[in-house]
Protein backbone atom coordinates (compact mmCIF):
# COMPACT_ATOMS: atom_id res chain seq x y z
CA UNK A 1 0.00 0.00 0.00
CA UNK A 2 0.99 3.68 -0.27
CA UNK A 3 1.94 6.66 2.00
CA UNK A 4 1.47 9.86 0.07
CA UNK A 5 2.01 13.47 0.45
CA UNK A 6 -0.40 16.09 -0.44
CA UNK A 7 0.64 19.47 -1.22
CA UNK A 8 -1.62 22.35 -1.61
CA UNK A 9 -1.70 26.21 -0.08
CA UNK A 10 -5.38 26.13 -0.60
CA UNK A 11 -6.86 24.39 2.36
CA UNK A 12 -10.06 23.28 0.77
CA UNK A 13 -8.82 21.90 -2.25
CA UNK A 14 -5.73 20.18 0.03
CA UNK A 15 -8.74 18.73 2.84
CA UNK A 16 -10.74 17.83 -0.34
CA UNK A 17 -7.51 16.23 -1.92
CA UNK A 18 -6.62 14.28 1.46
CA UNK A 19 -10.47 13.22 1.93
CA UNK A 20 -10.59 11.61 -1.78
CA UNK A 21 -6.84 9.96 -1.50
CA UNK A 22 -7.96 8.63 2.05
CA UNK A 23 -10.84 6.58 0.74
CA UNK A 24 -8.53 4.70 -2.24
CA UNK A 25 -7.66 0.95 -0.33
CA UNK A 26 -4.74 1.30 -2.43
CA UNK A 27 -3.55 4.23 -0.18
CA UNK A 28 -2.25 3.25 3.43
CA UNK A 29 -1.44 6.65 4.93
CA UNK A 30 -2.26 10.49 3.98
CA UNK A 31 0.12 13.33 4.83
CA UNK A 32 -0.83 16.89 4.08
CA UNK A 33 1.21 20.57 3.89
CA UNK A 34 0.01 23.67 3.34
CA UNK A 35 3.36 24.89 1.28
CA UNK A 36 6.07 23.84 -0.56
CA UNK A 37 8.66 24.66 2.48
CA UNK A 38 6.44 22.59 4.82
CA UNK A 39 6.49 19.75 2.38
CA UNK A 40 10.23 19.77 2.20
CA UNK A 41 10.50 19.79 5.78
CA UNK A 42 7.97 17.08 6.74
CA UNK A 43 9.72 15.02 3.91
CA UNK A 44 12.90 15.59 5.93
CA UNK A 45 11.51 14.23 8.71
CA UNK A 46 10.31 11.41 7.16
CA UNK A 47 13.44 10.54 5.84
CA UNK A 48 15.51 10.96 9.22
CA UNK A 49 12.55 9.00 11.11
CA UNK A 50 13.05 6.06 8.47
CA UNK A 51 9.52 6.55 7.09
CA UNK A 52 8.74 5.64 3.70
CA UNK A 53 7.17 7.92 1.40
CA UNK A 54 6.14 6.74 -1.83
CA UNK A 55 4.28 9.79 -4.18
CA UNK A 56 3.37 13.63 -3.81
CA UNK A 57 0.51 14.95 -5.11
CA UNK A 58 1.69 18.43 -5.66
CA UNK A 59 -0.05 21.54 -6.45
CA UNK A 60 1.94 23.81 -8.51
CA UNK A 61 1.04 27.77 -7.89
CA UNK A 62 2.17 28.06 -4.39
CA UNK A 63 4.12 31.05 -2.16
CA UNK A 64 7.18 31.20 -1.23
CA UNK A 65 8.92 27.34 -2.64
CA UNK A 66 6.30 26.71 -5.49
CA UNK A 67 5.64 23.31 -6.83
CA UNK A 68 7.79 22.89 -9.51
CA UNK A 69 10.82 24.22 -7.48
CA UNK A 70 9.86 21.58 -4.70
CA UNK A 71 9.73 18.96 -7.48
CA UNK A 72 13.21 20.02 -9.00
CA UNK A 73 14.57 19.69 -5.25
CA UNK A 74 12.98 15.90 -4.69
CA UNK A 75 14.03 14.74 -8.24
CA UNK A 76 17.76 14.94 -7.22
CA UNK A 77 17.22 12.13 -4.23
CA UNK A 78 18.48 8.90 -5.02
CA UNK A 79 14.52 6.92 -5.35
CA UNK A 80 12.16 10.01 -4.38
CA UNK A 81 8.93 9.71 -4.15
CA UNK A 82 7.26 10.10 -7.39
CA UNK A 83 5.02 12.85 -8.19
CA UNK A 84 1.17 13.77 -9.24
CA UNK A 85 0.83 17.57 -10.12
CA UNK A 86 -2.88 18.27 -9.11
CA UNK A 87 -3.59 22.10 -10.40
CA UNK A 88 -5.53 24.44 -11.72
CA UNK A 89 -3.33 25.52 -14.59
CA UNK A 90 -2.42 23.79 -17.96
CA UNK A 91 0.37 26.06 -18.83
CA UNK A 92 2.79 23.98 -16.88
CA UNK A 93 2.47 20.15 -17.92
CA UNK A 94 5.36 20.23 -20.12
CA UNK A 95 7.38 21.53 -17.42
CA UNK A 96 5.83 18.75 -15.10
CA UNK A 97 6.55 15.94 -17.21
CA UNK A 98 10.06 16.74 -18.02
CA UNK A 99 10.14 16.49 -14.12
CA UNK A 100 9.40 13.13 -14.55
CA UNK A 101 5.80 13.28 -12.97
CA UNK A 102 3.95 10.11 -13.09
CA UNK A 103 0.62 12.07 -13.54
CA UNK A 104 -1.23 15.66 -14.10
CA UNK A 105 -4.42 16.51 -13.19
CA UNK A 106 -6.78 19.57 -13.63
CA UNK A 107 -8.56 20.78 -11.17
CA UNK A 108 -11.07 20.35 -9.79
CA UNK A 109 -10.75 16.75 -9.06
CA UNK A 110 -12.71 14.04 -10.42
CA UNK A 111 -12.59 10.85 -7.85
CA UNK A 112 -12.22 8.70 -10.86
CA UNK A 113 -9.63 10.42 -12.73
CA UNK A 114 -7.58 10.74 -9.19
CA UNK A 115 -8.17 7.16 -9.25
CA UNK A 116 -6.67 6.71 -12.57
CA UNK A 117 -3.47 8.74 -11.09
CA UNK A 118 -3.10 6.46 -7.98
CA UNK A 119 -2.94 3.76 -10.18
CA UNK A 120 -0.31 5.00 -12.38
CA UNK A 121 1.65 6.10 -9.02
CA UNK A 122 1.48 2.51 -7.68
CA UNK A 123 2.57 1.25 -11.35
CA UNK A 124 5.78 3.14 -10.99
CA UNK A 125 6.89 2.35 -7.48
CA UNK A 126 9.10 -0.53 -6.49
CA UNK A 127 8.36 -3.10 -4.37
CA UNK A 128 8.95 -2.54 -0.77
CA UNK A 129 11.83 -4.72 0.98
CA UNK A 130 11.89 -5.31 4.54
CA UNK A 131 15.52 -3.48 5.95
CA UNK A 132 17.66 -3.84 8.59
CA UNK A 133 17.44 -1.07 10.87
CA UNK A 134 20.86 0.78 11.54
CA UNK A 135 23.07 0.42 14.51
CA UNK A 136 22.45 2.89 16.69
CA UNK A 137 25.20 4.44 18.25
CA UNK A 138 25.45 5.84 21.83
CA UNK A 139 27.35 7.98 24.08
CA UNK A 140 28.39 7.22 27.65
CA UNK A 141 27.90 9.70 30.06
CA UNK A 142 28.54 10.01 34.00
CA UNK A 143 25.62 10.23 36.29
CA UNK A 144 26.48 10.00 39.53
CA UNK A 145 29.33 7.57 39.36
CA UNK A 146 27.42 5.20 37.27
CA UNK A 147 27.81 5.44 33.14
CA UNK A 148 24.73 5.45 31.19
CA UNK A 149 24.10 5.55 27.31
CA UNK A 150 22.38 8.43 25.33
CA UNK A 151 20.63 7.24 22.21
CA UNK A 152 21.46 9.25 19.46
CA UNK A 153 18.27 9.01 18.59
CA UNK A 154 17.01 10.75 21.66
CA UNK A 155 19.19 13.62 21.29
CA UNK A 156 17.34 17.02 20.17
CA UNK A 157 20.31 19.29 20.15
CA UNK A 158 23.93 19.62 21.11
CA UNK A 159 25.50 22.36 22.35
CA UNK A 160 29.38 23.97 22.57
CA UNK A 161 30.67 24.51 25.90
CA UNK A 162 34.70 25.16 25.66
CA UNK A 163 35.72 21.94 25.24
CA UNK A 164 32.50 19.83 26.49
CA UNK A 165 29.47 19.20 24.59
CA UNK A 166 26.15 19.24 26.07
CA UNK A 167 23.30 16.70 25.33
CA UNK A 168 19.95 17.94 24.98
CA UNK A 169 16.79 14.96 25.31
CA UNK A 170 13.70 14.98 26.20
CA UNK A 171 14.67 13.63 29.59
CA UNK A 172 17.29 16.40 30.54
CA UNK A 173 20.73 17.37 29.57
CA UNK A 174 24.30 15.63 29.53
CA UNK A 175 28.08 16.90 29.36
CA UNK A 176 30.36 15.02 27.45
CA UNK A 177 33.60 15.64 26.65
CA UNK A 178 33.93 16.62 23.20
CA UNK A 179 34.08 19.24 20.43
CA UNK A 180 30.81 20.25 18.75
CA UNK A 181 32.76 19.94 15.66
CA UNK A 182 34.17 16.30 16.19
CA UNK A 183 30.37 15.47 17.07
CA UNK A 184 29.31 16.81 13.70
CA UNK A 185 31.86 14.75 11.72
CA UNK A 186 30.30 11.54 13.92
CA UNK A 187 26.77 12.63 13.55
CA UNK A 188 26.48 14.54 10.24
CA UNK A 189 25.11 11.23 8.38
CA UNK A 190 22.76 10.53 10.66
CA UNK A 191 20.69 14.28 9.97
CA UNK A 192 22.14 16.54 12.44
CA UNK A 193 22.44 19.88 11.08
CA UNK A 194 24.80 22.83 11.83
CA UNK A 195 22.62 26.03 12.71
CA UNK A 196 25.21 27.65 15.25
CA UNK A 197 28.30 28.22 15.04
CA UNK A 198 27.92 26.63 18.87
CA UNK A 199 24.47 24.17 18.07
CA UNK A 200 23.77 21.05 16.13
CA UNK A 201 20.08 20.37 15.51
CA UNK A 202 18.60 16.50 14.87
CA UNK A 203 16.34 17.07 11.96
CA UNK A 204 14.06 14.40 12.96
CA UNK A 205 13.23 16.48 15.74
CA UNK A 206 12.92 20.08 14.21
CA UNK A 207 8.74 20.54 13.75
CA UNK A 208 8.62 23.92 13.09
CA UNK A 209 11.25 26.55 11.04
CA UNK A 210 9.81 30.46 11.74
CA UNK A 211 11.01 33.50 9.48
CA UNK A 212 10.60 36.78 11.30
CA UNK A 213 11.65 39.43 9.15
CA UNK A 214 15.55 38.67 9.20
CA UNK A 215 15.37 36.49 12.23
CA UNK A 216 14.98 32.62 11.77
CA UNK A 217 14.03 30.20 14.81
CA UNK A 218 13.84 26.47 14.72
CA UNK A 219 11.77 24.44 16.76
CA UNK A 220 13.03 20.93 18.05
CA UNK A 221 11.59 19.47 21.23
CA UNK A 222 10.24 22.32 23.62
CA UNK A 223 12.91 24.37 22.52
CA UNK A 224 13.38 27.06 20.28
CA UNK A 225 16.62 27.70 18.89
CA UNK A 226 17.76 30.38 16.67
CA UNK A 227 19.63 30.45 13.28
CA UNK A 228 22.48 32.31 12.76
CA UNK A 229 22.63 34.68 9.39
CA UNK A 230 25.65 33.22 8.85
CA UNK A 231 23.91 29.78 8.50
CA UNK A 232 20.68 30.59 7.52
CA UNK A 233 20.74 30.70 3.28
CA UNK A 234 22.41 27.04 3.83
CA UNK A 235 19.53 25.61 6.30
CA UNK A 236 17.40 24.76 3.63
CA UNK A 237 20.59 22.72 1.16
CA UNK A 238 21.50 21.47 4.54
CA UNK A 239 18.09 19.73 4.75
CA UNK A 240 18.18 18.46 1.37
CA UNK A 241 21.44 17.06 1.62
CA UNK A 242 20.41 15.29 5.18
CA UNK A 243 17.33 13.46 3.33
CA UNK A 244 19.77 12.54 0.21
CA UNK A 245 22.23 10.65 2.46
CA UNK A 246 19.40 9.41 4.74
CA UNK A 247 18.52 7.57 1.40
CA UNK A 248 21.67 6.55 0.03
CA UNK A 249 22.32 4.77 3.82
CA UNK A 250 18.73 3.88 3.15
CA UNK A 251 19.31 1.60 0.02
CA UNK A 252 22.87 0.67 0.70
CA UNK A 253 21.11 -1.55 3.32
CA UNK A 254 18.29 -2.89 1.05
Amino acid sequence: MLRVLAVDDEIPALEELAYLLRGDPRIERVFTAADGVTALHDMVGMIGAGERLDGVFLDIRMPGLDGLDLARLVGGFPNPPRLVFVTAHEDCAVQAFELEAVDYLLKPVRADRLAEAVRRLESATPAVTAAEPEPEDLIPVELGGRTRFVSQQAVWFAEAKGDYVRLHTEEGSHLIRMSLAALERRWGEAGFIRVHRSTLVSARHVSELHFDGGRVTLRVGTRTLPVSRRHTRQVREQLVRQFRDRAIASDAVT
